[in-house]
């Protein structure tokens, strides 16, 4: 406990089990605990005046009364303004640009794991924690070696996907920097789900079951209908991509992702899938065929690649990728060509999607960076 007593940790805390235990666990390690709700947008300046569910004053006074329990400083931060120019507002250009955006990589990018623990520094805290699950080896670190969390190890940090691969969250952190690991705890990654919930009961925590899921800032996960508030659709043709024959008419392709089987609105010789939207036509291109080799690719580009370690491997290399959340992972050989990566699979993948993340795992499950598809 010495090495981790005054060691001042900040942990996001969303009322919820996951942070909540966090907190609870650092606090038994030793930490000088404190608690943090961070606002990401106020119901009277969202969309449709929707109460978003990560930050409500429910949620925010169920984080209090936790910290309350485990007797330790709360406070509040507000990050509406900066939640909505580089979360809401690159979400709603990435769909006017046909393209399907991945707003929780954005959030934690810049918000929740960067301009967050940016503050939690700036005031004096030594480590931000959150209840991510995701393992890293800064974590192992900081209880056995009586360090400064700014001094610079020749072993560079690494992630690896959490012990509960149905929780695991590595795929949204591959933006993560060693200066940002030197001082982030993710405790739960050594613990499955059920795990967690049985440390909150023993704990007395009284967390309720309900759990947030989909996209936070999004009334009832309903995205055609959140596009509808800020985006003027424009309708256009569906075309067979086998005969290029009409089979109806979309009402906008900002409304559609490739892959979607589902609100197409075509009838007859169904079910449909999303091939291609193509902007240039205002058409979107379908078959009804669900293994249509239009739907499959074995390789994409992809921009904006960051490696965790700082540094790429020496190219080109083998690993295993995943091409969106909770996709399974697939072997693929990397390569680049003055920053654009291109990724070529040993199977075809179904519904590569532009604008969503790939990300990249090597030996042990380790997470070693990510890009954006293109």
């Amino acid at each position: 406990m010495s090495k981790t007593r005054n060691k001042k940790v900040l942990v996001a805390m969303s009322g919820g089990v996951d942070s909540s235990v966090s907190a609870a666990l650092l606090k038994e390690k030793g930490y000088d605990v404190s608690g943090v709700f961070m606002i990401f947008q106020k119901k009277e300046l969202s969309v449709c005046h929707y109460e978003n569910k990560c930050c409500s004053q429910e949620s925010m006074e169920q984080a209090r009364q936790v910290a309350t329990k485990l007797n330790i400083p709360f406070y509040v931060m507000d990050f509406s303004v900066e939640f909505q120019k580089r979360v809401i507002d690159y979400f709603i250009r990435e769909y006017e640009n046909g393209r399907t955006p991945n707003p929780c990589v954005v959030c934690n990018k810049f918000i929740k794991l960067g301009l967050f623990l940016d503050k939690a520094l700036a005031v004096g805290f030594n480590y931000v924690a959150t209840g991510h699950y995701v393992k890293s080896t800064a974590d192992s670190l900081q209880l056995t070696v009586n360090r400064k969390p700014s001094a610079v190890s020749c072993q560079p940090y690494a992630l690896y996907a959490a012990k509960d691969k149905t929780r695991d969250q590595s795929y949204f952190l591959y933006n993560l920097t060693q200066n940002k690991l030197a001082h982030l705890l993710f405790p739960l990654g050594d613990y499955l789900k059920s795990q967690v919930w049985q440390m909150a009961k023993e704990r007395g925590l009284i967390i309720p079951k309900t759990e947030s899921r989909g996209i936070c800032f999004v009334k009832d996960n309903n995205v055609a209908n959140f596009l509808a508030q800020v985006i003027k659709f424009k309708k256009g043709p569906i075309k067979d991509i086998k005969n290029q024959k009409v089979l109806g008419e979309h009402h906008g392709l900002q409304l559609y992702t490739i892959g979607q089987r589902q609100a197409i609105g075509i009838g007859g010789t169904g079910p449909f899938y999303v091939v291609k939207l193509d902007l240039a036509n205002n058409t979107l291109w379908a078959t009804n065929n669900p293994k249509d080799s239009a739907l499959f690719s074995d390789s994409l580009m992809a921009t904006n690649v960051h490696w965790i370690s700082g540094q790429k491997s020496r190219l080109p290399f083998k690993c295993q990728a995943r091409i969106r959340y909770g996709h399974k992972t697939a072997n693929c050989v990397v390569n680049d060509n003055r920053g654009v990566y291109f990724v070529k699979f040993s199977k075809p993948q179904r519904a590569i999607t532009p604008g969503q993340s790939i990300v990249f795992y090597g030996m042990r499950h380790e997470m070693l960076g990510g890009g954006i598809i293109n």
